[in-house]
């Protein structure tokens, strides 16, 4: 039996550090990660690969405002947004993952796939949006679009001042399209999907799908759809190689092996950075809990390695 994986793409992927973002960056970048994927293919492997758009999403947003500022080009809604780096990114993605497997004499198709997500819409996400998205505005800017858009900002002292919006992140419940990705997976196809956490959706009291805007957490996607198509293994791939117990401290640890229980502990302990790590945690957790075998947070060019990243394997309670 072939195993399955869901692979999550974090930001550095794609883009890096202080990158500006060109496409030939980006290109590089995405093909130094697909690199990595093929020792996991030429391991038996189907796999569906996941991925960020925070920074893509963010200039797409801006491109809205440039364009009914200058140009009095009606702005697109937020799920008209995500929806457009999804294809953006996915098709990059699968552009140089073909040149890759054609590198490496590997025979396989590869697709990009929009995917909704379905989310509650009486979620408390949406009582408290939370989620910074877009350019940075100044108060004056900012009073404005609340009066005139009903726009939501939160300060940003992080990176020196102004203004940002922020939207809610509710909680996926459901991959709309999973069945689909589920079948071209394992008909051997390499899947691309939830690009960015998915488009968040909800069906309204006639069963019609309506959009929500919010944006959901990329690696909270990954896990439910790792849960959803019945994937053996969950890899969330960042910018360190190991989870680390109290991160940049003289107790700093490193976590290499851990089980549920273990997992769940250090996370009640506030071991892990909020808003960073702490939400991969999450996500690692809630793969488990719901059947998954294993679930991994690594550096994408340690896939290789036997001895890769840290590991989060069943409870042993039962």
């Amino acid at each position: 039996m072939k195993k399955l994986a869901v692979v999550a793409l974090g930001g550095n992927a794609i883009l890096r550090g202080d990158e500006k973002g060109t496409i030939e960056q980006q290109e590089l970048n995405a093909t130094e990660t697909l690199e990595n994927l093929v020792h996991l293919i030429k391991e038996g492997y189907e796999i569906v690969i996941t991925h960020g758009n925070g920074p893509q999403v963010g200039n797409i947003l801006m491109r809205n405002d440039a364009g009914e500022q200058l140009y009095n080009i009606s702005p697109m809604p937020l799920d008209i947004c995500v929806a457009d780096s999804q294809g953006g990114i996915g098709y990059m993605i699968e552009r140089m993952m073909r040149n890759v497997l054609k590198k490496h004499g590997i025979k396989k198709n590869v697709i990009t796939m929009v995917t909704l997500v379905e989310v509650d819409k009486k979620d408390p996400a949406f009582d408290n949006p939370s989620k910074r998205i877009g350019k940075i505005y100044t108060k004056d800017e900012a009073e404005k679009l609340n009066r005139d858009k009903d726009w939501i900002f939160k300060s940003t002292p992080k990176f020196g001042g102004g203004f940002r919006r922020v939207v809610p992140s509710p909680i996926p419940l459901e991959i709309i399209n999973k069945e689909t990705i589920e079948l071209l997976m394992k008909n051997g196809n390499i899947v691309i999907a939830a690009g960015g956490g998915g488009i968040p959706v909800y069906y309204d009291e006639e069963k019609n799908v309506r959009t929500l805007d919010a944006v959901i957490d990329k690696d909270m996607a990954s896990s439910l759809l790792a849960t959803n198509i019945k994937a053996d293994e969950l890899y969330i791939l960042t910018d360190v190689s190991f989870i680390y117990k109290d991160f940049g401290k003289p107790s700093q640890e490193k976590l290499e092996f851990l089980d549920y229980n273990d997992t769940i502990r250090y996370l009640e302990m506030g071991t892990f950075a909020e808003g960073t790590m702490e939400p991969k945690i999450k996500a690692c957790l809630s793969f488990i809990d719901k059947g998954g075998k294993k679930s991994v947070i690594t550096e994408a060019k340690k896939l290789e390695d036997k001895s890769y990243g840290s590991k989060i394997t069943m409870r042993y309670d039962s």
